[in-house]
């Protein structure tokens, strides 16, 4: 079949509206209908759709489209019935969602040759009832969607898009179109070859969208900065990505208390709840939807102003198309995403146990997000470099790099003393490790190596620890070094860093940018929060009235014998010099300052912050408070009336549907906010009094902070991440509450 280039445009504007086609999509068009197999590489919003359902309008028969998402077949088909009007049945989708009835009226539509377009999951595709059904119609030609996903380098490897091809030679030899907006030059290797298309002409549009702002925060209080930015841009449509399901639900419920319309949708909801919640996003009834990651959107929303990641992705090529969907008209689309390296040693750990073929992907993919999200490099020029395009400018003006460059140092000596670490001793050891020895942490751990007696220890000392991890941490990135997941993370030394340690060079490396490491970055009420400008928005803190309110805790803390850091922690201070609370009510609303501590200790500081607005006229952000969710609430009333009735700590945690860990994070929450526990039954019962003593003293009287990882670092591996939780409880709870 041939049609000259007036007849598609005819086409075109008769069946969408459009007087011309963008970049490479007419001759994409002319290629398929004239019989060839074609590859089309074309980032979100650039139109991939078009170039397949217009061939399939055109052509004779139905055009079989397969797709991963079932949230993106309905979309689609109704986007296609109302741009052909009195067509009823020429698109249609097969798939799980649908009931027995429903089946047989897409199949009868199929037999009387209506449906252009028939939309299957793979899954659908591949059973045997529905190949058999597949033959007895014609088949213009097959649309691979998000091809990406056949490859097990793509970010969404889905096994029954490898079987694709033998079904399509089974039913019948017609042309392939494979599409997808994400695919580095290995994936695009990978499609290839499993589709059988190496004579197919490939089609790579840039992947540049010039409209989108690229910024990656410490994830230290997502929440509040989350509720605060979509505060501050009222009314405008947003994705927030987690994931868990279980954080879909509770961010999506957060939202709706702080007066943000938000709904969930992930795979564990039914059908018609997925339905509904994308048609009311779509619509334009709620202003934010809050997805799984894994589960994936594909919602056709022009208009979405940001899209968020609460959760790190564990791809570039999953962030890459996951972003893709803001600012789809060209508009403005700002993508922030909130990165702790405790999030990477979960998804770590997640892996542990794979197959070693699947962990080395996954470790791979990982790494280059940890690249991406700890670069100090334009991150536009990152992404797109990674899907083998060169960006010239060396500052796009619309990253947060580029906007506020990082500090950078000359790192060449820091580099060569890890890597001769590593290379002058037997065995392998995790980056902390190194990162002790280094700045001359004498632990258990080290001790019991004898590891303070190397000639490398404390050579850095001045420089402290979290300098040594930034530095290791960078040389992972730039390939230097190794870490091995399966063995728990033990790091070791490249042939890169073996090649840098002989030739040694000038070697550019970032300041830490004190991103979280350690903490849970879901505890609200001990993390700390760091405001970056973004466009739009405020700015962060007042360093000279954090000064002044340090200087008061100083003196409480002399005066009461008490640690600083127990009175209120850096995170509450910082949050005071941007809250600027006048009064104890006030003062609630900042991280880790409950009713308790407000009462207790916190009257001079709003008396210091009152006088202090007062005298240079500071205009406060009174109106914005974060409020929590009311099952919180109750949980917390419900857990310490079960620690007063010395209930053990399993039978809370299964009446409330927790894990341990998950019930210690909320019983930490209540105590950081003021409130006086007695765990003690629960201590005796599981740790040895020796240990309860250690732990004990070490925040009585070494700790700087009350840092979980810095105490595991300290005391070494004798002692347990949950014994040292339990009793860090109990200090809070007796010296400072």
């Amino acid at each position: 079949m041939q049609l000259s280039s007036e007849e598609l445009h005819k086409a075109l504007k008769k069946y969408f509206g459009f007087d011309t086609f963008k970049g490479n999509q007419e001759e994409i068009i002319q290629d398929l209908i004239s019989g060839k197999d074609v590859f089309v590489l074309m980032p979100t919003g650039g139109g991939k759709s078009l170039c397949y359902q217009l061939p399939a309008l055109l052509m004779e028969g139905t055009a079989i489209v397969v797709s991963p998402l079932i949230a993106l077949m309905k979309n689609q088909v109704d986007a296609i019935r109302g741009f052909i009007e009195n067509r009823d049945g020429i698109a249609h989708f097969l798939n799980s969602s649908l009931n027995k009835a429903q089946t047989n009226e897409v199949k009868e539509d199929l037999l009387k040759g209506v449906t252009k377009l028939l939309y299957m999951a793979p899954e659908s595709l591949t059973k045997e009832d529905n190949i058999d059904f597949l033959k007895q119609i014609h088949i213009s030609f097959f649309a691979i969607d998000e091809a990406h996903c056949i490859s097990e380098w793509g970010h969404d490897f889905r096994p029954e898009y490898r079987r694709i091809r033998p079904i399509v030679d089974e039913i019948g030899n017609v042309p392939i179109i494979a599409l997808t907006a994400t695919a580095t030059p290995k994936v695009r290797e990978d499609i290839k070859r499993n589709l059988k298309m190496d004579e197919a002409k490939v089609f790579i549009s840039s992947f540049n969208r010039p409209n989108l702002y690229y910024e990656v925060r410490d994830k230290s209080n997502p929440k509040r900065d989350i509720i605060k930015y979509i505060k501050d841009n009222p009314g405008k449509s947003g994705i927030i990505y987690c994931l868990s399901r279980k954080k879909v639900e509770e961010i999506s419920e957060l939202l709706n208390i702080n007066g943000i319309k938000a709904l969930p949708y992930h795979a564990g909801l039914d059908a018609a709840t997925r339905a509904h919640n994308q048609d009311a996003f779509l619509t334009q009834e709620v202003d934010v939807i809050v997805a799984t990651i894994a589960f994936g959107m594909g919602i056709d929303k022009p208009d979405v102003r940001f899209v968020i990641h609460y959760d790190i992705p564990k791809s570039l090529e999953g962030y890459y198309q996951e972003t893709g969907r803001a600012g789809r008209d060209g508009n403005e689309g700002e993508c922030i995403c909130f990165y702790s390296y405790k999030d990477i040693q979960k998804l770590e750990k997640f892996m542990q146990g794979k197959p070693v073929s699947e962990q080395e992907i996954g470790k791979q993919l990982l790494q280059e997000t940890v690249a991406y999200a700890e670069s100090n490099q334009c991150r536009r020029k990152i992404l797109l470099n990674y899907f083998g395009e060169d960006y010239p400018q060396e500052n796009c003006g619309m990253c947060d790099n580029c906007l506020h460059p990082k500090k950078q140092f000359d790192g060449m000596e820091d580099m060569l003393y890890v890597i001769e670490l590593i290379n002058s001793m037997k065995e392998n050891f995790k980056g902390e490790q190194l990162a002790n020895i280094l700045g001359g942490v004498s632990n258990a751990l080290i001790k019991s190596y004898n590891q303070n007696k190397l000639e490398l220890f404390g050579i850095g000392r001045d420089k402290g620890v979290r300098h040594w991890n930034a530095v290791i941490r960078q040389g992972l990135v730039l390939h230097m070094l190794d870490k091995d997941i399966e063995r728990y993370g033990l790091i070791s030394v490249t042939p890169a860093g073996n090649a840098f340690y002989k030739r040694p060079h000038k070697l550019m490396l970032t300041e830490d940018r004190d991103f979280v490491d350690g903490e849970d970055d879901d505890d609200d009420e001990e993390s700390s929060m760091e405001n970056r400008k973004l466009p739009g928005t405020g700015g962060g803190g007042n360093d000279e009235l954090l000064a002044i309110l340090k200087g008061i805790r100083s003196d409480m803390s002399r005066k009461l014998s008490l640690p600083p850091w127990i009175i209120f922690s850096d995170p509450s201070l910082e949050d005071m010099t941007i809250l600027y609370p006048i009064t104890l009510v006030e003062l609630k609303n900042c991280q880790g300052v409950g009713e308790g501590k407000a009462r207790k200790y916190g009257q001079p500081f709003v008396n210091v912050i009152s006088k202090y607005v007062e005298e240079n006229g500071i205009q406060r952000p009174s109106d914005f408070v974060m409020r929590s969710a009311p099952n919180k609430s109750s949980n917390k009333i419900f857990i310490i009336q079960s620690i007063d009735r010395r209930i053990p700590f399993e039978e809370i945690a299964n009446s409330r549907d927790m894990d341990i860990d998950e019930l210690l994070d909320e019983i930490e929450s209540i105590v950081s906010s003021g409130t006086h526990l007695n765990i003690d039954y629960c201590i005796r019962q599981n740790i040895d009094e020796d240990k309860i003593d250690d732990i004990y003293s070490y925040f009585k009287e070494e700790a700087s902070s009350d840092s979980l990882s810095d105490a595991m670092k300290e005391l070494g591996p004798d002692y347990t991440e949950e014994e040292i939780r339990l009793v860090r409880i109990k200090f809070l709870s007796e010296v400072g509450n």
